[in-house]
């Protein structure tokens, strides 16, 4: 017989409970996030080393965006994480950390603003108010997290959920794998997505390039990046 296992009394009592911390963690985020201005999210692995071209890239990129008024917003942990808080920090821009609780490679990143720095039990209350807070989101190389975050923009966009807004992928040779075989088999031979679902994102392989479309996205949509 297994011990301390919990009976269906146990496992509501605790969900009851659950539900004030998940209201606590949304109140808390949007009132901080409400202060701070437009942003763009930077996803990318928490696994890369400072000495990565990616890293380099994506300081590039995170200083190239805070220039231009935008925060930037991160999952406040080591890696690419890391590299878009320190360009926000090297630029003028809010540096924001959406750090979540996990049982190996998260600890926050030392350049953070401290008044922006956040910290999340539940993924699910992280992702809304990455997707809430941010006018676009930068795709760095990274893992099955990366890929999470990327199909979630790209899935609310897709069934108007949320208004459009650019998603730049970051890293052609990185990228060229997945973006084929969405083309090639979800569109081309299963017919599971449209053909305009493909200019739903751009790859790029510079931090100009990657700036440029941001911009050119607001001026051709007439759009200005706000909440």
């Amino acid at each position: 017989m297994v011990k301390n296992r919990k009976d269906w009394n146990d496992i509501k009592s605790n969900d009851s409970w659950s539900i004030f911390k998940i209201m606590s963690e949304f109140v808390e985020a949007y009132d901080r996030m409400a202060k701070i201005g437009p942003c763009v999210s930077i996803f990318g692995s928490a696994r890369t080393k400072e000495d990565n071209p990616y890293y380099k890239l994506g300081v590039t990129i995170a200083k190239d965006l805070s220039e231009r008024g935008y925060g930037i917003i991160s999952g406040g942990g080591p890696g690419i994480m890391e590299a878009a808080n320190r360009g926000a920090q090297e630029g003028v821009g809010a540096s924001v950390g959406l750090n979540i609780d996990l049982p190996f490679e998260q600890n926050h990143n030392p350049y953070i603003d401290p008044p922006h720095n956040l910290e999340f039990d539940y993924f699910f209350v992280r992702k809304v108010i990455f997707v809430k807070y941010s006018q676009a989101f930068v795709i760095m190389p990274g893992g099955f997290g990366t890929l999470d975050e990327l199909f979630e923009a790209l899935t609310l966009i897709q069934t108007k959920k949320i208004a459009r807004r650019p998603i730049v992928l970051v890293g052609t040779d990185y990228w060229q794998g997945l973006t084929s075989w969405i083309k090639k088999t979800m569109l081309n031979e299963e017919n599971n997505i449209s053909e305009s679902d493909l200019d739903l994102f751009r790859t790029v392989d510079s931090s100009e390039e990657a700036v440029e479309y941001i911009e050119e996205f607001f001026r051709t949509n007439s759009l200005t990046p706000n909440f």
